[in-house]
């Protein structure tokens, strides 16, 4: 694994284990005051984006570390340019206007599939 993709891709990955753990883990009146769109949608589907969150995490890691099918990693990184693709508009569908972490996480998980593709 080189030197940027980890630093990119463990970035990202930190960020996802820890969002997904707060949505598997607590409940919806903790999640409010930093989730306000989290009252918009059912309970399970939280705890499942929460799931696919850590998993995603862990597809960028672990397939260029161990080198077992190290094709997951632009897919994961795909699926998180994807999933705030969604969460995009979730925010400016409930006009919620701050989508600036969105945006952010959707360029750095570009940026990564880009070094996935590099490896």
């Amino acid at each position: 694994m080189n030197i940027a993709y980890g630093s990119v891709a463990g970035l990202l990955a930190l960020f996802y284990l820890y969002a997904g753990a707060l949505k598997v883990t607590r409940s919806r009146d903790q999640l409010r005051p930093m989730m306000a769109w989290a009252d918009h949608v059912p309970l399970p589907a939280l705890r499942a984006l929460g799931t696919v969150e850590i998993l995603g995490a862990t597809g960028l890691i672990l397939p260029p570390l161990t080198g077992i099918a190290p094709s997951l990693a632009p897919a994961a990184a795909t699926g998180f340019v994807l999933l705030q693709t969604g969460a995009i508009a979730v925010h400016l569908m409930g006009e919620d206007r701050r989508i600036t972490l969105n945006v952010g996480l959707t360029v750095t998980a570009a940026v990564t599939i880009w070094l996935a593709t590099r490896l």
